[in-house]
């Protein structure tokens, strides 16, 4: 991912064999020198426990043996470190160190030498509490607000928090519905205890609300303990994540915010401090560990992520700002600062490679090693070249297995609709209440280049249209053949279409050499349907519910030039008013403003306004086309009708749960009739016939309603697929009311379409 690595300052291997995890790593000024450089503490799982405080000379040096302040066995595995005010009388910083049944807390000091090898450091045992259960992790801080002191929070394998003040040992709860222990955390401005359970969920505790609790002491109650107990420990907030988490940290840069950071295994996010989620970042790779740290920019965290790729990354809130690379997976990583230099990573690996590195981009200096001059055989090269260029030449061969991508098609489709209506219609089964519905004849031809087998022909247009034949099977074409296929479409619902269009589709198998049943390759084409074919002239209407004014750049044309094929020429008062009767009865009107350049459509229906306003914007585009005029462009300035969208969505919405509903209900009755038909059947067969108790008569009426049921599912179907024709109408012309109103290109119009109309039938699954 990067090209850069991360530049070693110091770097040290620590022992033989040993283990480290999360926990091991702690950087503070543990000694309470008071120069402000911290002290790397390492502690491992083989119960060494060292200190560090790297000097190099210059960057890259090796762990020098004065580097190394301290290095003692404590015999027992080392699950954590961390540094804190943990003595009371005194404010200076203590070490705590966890084992499985032992916590301690020792007080780091150095003496001046009086000769070359320096000071001297020691660690004296402040004290100690044994544990009765096996610990996992902990946390500390000022729990309940104290000031001027850090109280210790240990969270053992079955799930009880014990909480220590210092030298004495306060209280231990269990923590509700635990299976396995989490990472853990303590805020401070909130004085709660965060950590993520086996539940994947995020789970925040008031120490307030532990610290009242019922004592834990004891894991098993009785059932009159529980209901006489007092107060149990309840959850603050939680936070479903849906994975397991590999760490918390709390961070606050000023008193008024603090952040929860959790890192998950496929995520990585930070929480306000009530729960909600302020941001999220979906990783693409395995996290190990992380440290989020104080931003340069105002209001943002920077946060680094090291990875099971060797890679750290540094994130400015969600934005990826830096990658670079380690010579090793860290499962933990600190900032600190050493030797006035502020800022160094810290990383530790789980076999011991501890490392401070910076961030930069000085390179690798490589100098390419000479090579012996020596004299070049030309000839013996161009034998090699026309070799190589033969086996190239051999490589790309596509030898007829693929077919060739050639600029003339194999087999042209072509589409070419009558521009009168058929003379006596083809319309079959029509639903349509109008005296006669009338047919558009539409002619495709097929061209074939070469030899086409098996060519299927499919013709498809959108419900509520139909054709009278959509599927034709040919025969093989011959090379320079064509084929010609002759249909008619006609309105079949009572309702009007969203679109006035049709595709036709070519499946056909071309034979080549290697394959002589050949390759299978689809040609297509789509075509246009005239408007003549859902809608009537009629006398135009004054009154309508639904208005849209669309305007021009260009003066006003008569309908008698626009809709030639609407008006009669002999009436002049059709040039600036023209009415437009739909088949299924709704009525459109299309007005032309006389003084100024504008177009009115009005209707008592939403969806009825599409087809007419897309027909009159494609008509004056092809009108000013012709006349040779570039800048004309329509525009929209009023107000988008999206309260009746928005009715249109809701009544579409509520079709859809009731065919839910009547699914249920024929399930139920279903379900009914077979259990009523089973007992019938055993009384039938029953030796000893037995009386039916009106079994019949029960059976007979769970018929009528499941009968009856399916009459109301079908009617709602119908309903629901004539609501979804109409959103789909009322969508498009929101889609080209927006692109008017923004003048959008056509990518962006063909964006805002893939968005809002990714559906192209109703069904229940989608």
């Amino acid at each position: 991912m990067s090209l850069f690595k991360a530049r070693d300052w110091w770097s040290a291997t620590l022992g033989e064999k040993e283990e480290f995890d999360q926990g091991c790593l702690c950087v503070a000024d543990v000694d309470n020198s008071g120069s402000g450089q911290d002290k790397i503490i390492v502690g491992s799982y083989m119960g060494y426990l060292r200190i560090f405080n790297p000097h190099p000379v210059k960057p890259g040096d090796g762990a020098q043996p004065e580097d190394l302040l301290l290095e003692v066995q404590l015999r027992e595995p080392i699950l954590q470190v961390e540094v804190g005010k943990f003595v009371s009388g005194t404010e200076g910083l203590h070490l705590a160190v966890l084992h499985c049944r032992k916590l301690c807390v020792y007080a780091v000091s150095g003496t001046l030498g009086n000769v070359e090898h320096g000071n001297q450091y020691q660690i004296k045992l402040m004290y100690e509490h044994n544990l009765q259960r096996t610990a996992c992790n902990m946390t500390y801080g000022p729990f309940g607000g104290v000031k001027g002191r850090d109280l210790i929070c240990i969270q053992s394998m079955d799930g009880m928090l014990m909480l220590f003040e210092q030298e004495s040992y306060a209280f231990g709860r269990f923590l509700p519905g635990f299976l396995l222990p989490g990472p853990l955390a303590y805020s401070a401005r909130t004085d709660s205890f965060i950590t993520v359970s086996s539940s994947q969920q995020v789970e925040s505790y008031k120490y307030q609300v532990l610290a009242c609790a019922t004592d834990g002491d004891e894991r098993q109650e009785t059932e009159q303990q529980k209901l006489s107990s007092g107060k149990r420990v309840a959850v603050e907030w939680v936070l479903n994540i849906g994975e397991q988490a590999l760490d918390i940290c709390i961070v606050s840069f000023n008193h008024t915010v603090s952040s929860v950071f959790v890192l998950g295994e496929r995520n990585f996010f930070c929480l306000k401090d009530n729960g909600q989620i302020r941001f999220m970042k979906k990783l693409d790779y395995s996290p190990s560990c992380f440290i989020p740290y104080c931003s340069v920019k105002e209001g943002t965290i920077n946060t680094l992520i090291g990875n099971h790729s060797k890679m750290l990354n540094v994130y400015q809130d969600v934005t990826l700002k830096w990658a670079t690379q380690l010579p090793h997976i860290p499962v933990s990583v600190k900032v600190a600062n050493l030797q006035d230099l502020k800022g160094v990573i810290v990383t530790l690996s789980d076999n011991g490679h501890l490392q401070c590195s910076y961030l930069g981009t000085d390179p690798s200096l490589f100098q390419a090693p000479k090579v012996d001059s020596r004299e070049i055989n030309y000839e013996e090269f161009e034998a090699e070249m026309k070799e190589l260029q033969k086996i190239i030449k051999e490589a790309t061969k596509t030898q007829d297995v693929l077919p060739k991508s050639e600029k003339h098609r194999d087999l042209i489709v072509t589409a070419e609709v009558s521009p009168d209506l058929d003379a006596e219609s083809q319309a079959i089964d029509s639903e349509v209440k109008a005296e006669t519905v009338p047919s558009v004849t539409v002619k495709i031809t097929i061209q074939s280049r070469v030899t086409a087998q098996k060519p299927n022909l499919a013709v498809c247009v959108q419900a509520p249209l139909a054709v009278t034949c959509d599927q034709f099977v040919l025969d093989d074409l011959e090379p320079d053949s064509s084929e010609t296929v002759v249909l008619s479409v006609f309105l079949k619902g009572n309702f009007s279409p969203s679109e006035l269009e049709g595709d036709c589709v070519v499946s056909y198998n071309t034979p080549t050499d290697l394959n002589p049943e050949g390759i299978l390759k689809v040609a297509q084409c789509n075509f246009k349907l005239p408007l003549r074919l859902i809608c009537l002239p009629a006398q135009p209407s004054k009154a309508a519910n639904h208005k849209l004014t669309i305007d021009t750049n260009k003066p006003p044309i008569s309908f008698l030039t626009l809709f030639p094929d609407f008006v009669d020429p002999s009436q002049d008062d059709q040039a600036n008013v023209l009415g437009f009767q739909f088949l299924t009865g709704s009525k459109t009107t299309l007005l032309a403003s006389k003084t100024s350049q504008r177009y009115r459509i009005q209707s008592d229906q939403l969806e009825d306004l599409w087809l007419i306003a897309k027909e009159l914007t494609l008509r004056l585009e092809e009108h000013f086309k012709k006349q040779k005029c570039k800048d004309f462009a329509c525009t929209f300035s009023g107000s988008i009708p999206l309260q009746e969208y928005f009715e249109l969505i809701d009544r579409h919405f509520e079709l859809r749960l009731n065919a839910e509903k009547f699914q249920e209900l024929l399930s139920e009755r279903a379900v009914q009739f077979r259990a009523i038909e089973r007992r019938l059947l055993t009384r039938f067969k029953d030796k000893t016939p037995a009386p039916l108790q009106h079994l019949d008569t029960l059976l007979e009426g769970t018929f009528r309603e499941v009968i009856a049921l399916a009459d109301a599912a079908e009617e709602n179907q119908a309903s629901m697929f004539q609501a979804f024709t109409k959103l789909k109408s009322a969508t498009r012309l929101v889609i080209m009311l927006i692109s008017l109103w923004q003048k959008l290109s056509t990518d962006q119009v063909a964006i805002l379409e893939a968005t809002f109309l990714p559906l192209a039938e109703d069904t229940q699954e989608l």
